[in-house]
């Protein structure tokens, strides 16, 4: 199985439609607390066994890094360890900011 590659444009209507997705941020630290999109999980090597039990396999999930390659490699990971709809952002989070709002500190 593999991940999927998805737009911001699909990522905004997985999240506007409810379906429960989770989108998760592999950025540093302190650009995850200086801008994110909305309702994200900053997902670190410190928080991944905990996502890991408290989320569905079924759950679609969206990974987002800076420009859309390092979410690449996160995605099959999560991939490989039994998520069954894992997407990786095309464009990362610099896509998304520049079309969509954020929350910022």
């Amino acid at each position: 199985m593999q991940f999927r590659h998805i737009s911001i444009n699909e990522v905004q209507q997985l999240v506007s439609d409810s379906t429960g997705a989770k989108i998760v941020d592999i950025r540093d630290p302190q650009s995850f607390t200086d801008a994110h999109i909305e309702d994200s999980l900053h997902l670190t090597d410190s928080t991944l066994g905990l996502f890991m039990q408290e989320t569905d396999f079924e759950t679609p999930v969206v990974v987002v890094c800076y420009h859309g390659r390092s979410s690449q490699g996160a995605a099959q990971y999560l991939v490989e360890q039994g998520f069954e709809n894992v997407y990786s952002m095309d464009g990362g989070f610099e896509a998304w900011r520049r079309e969509y709002a954020f929350v910022t500190k």
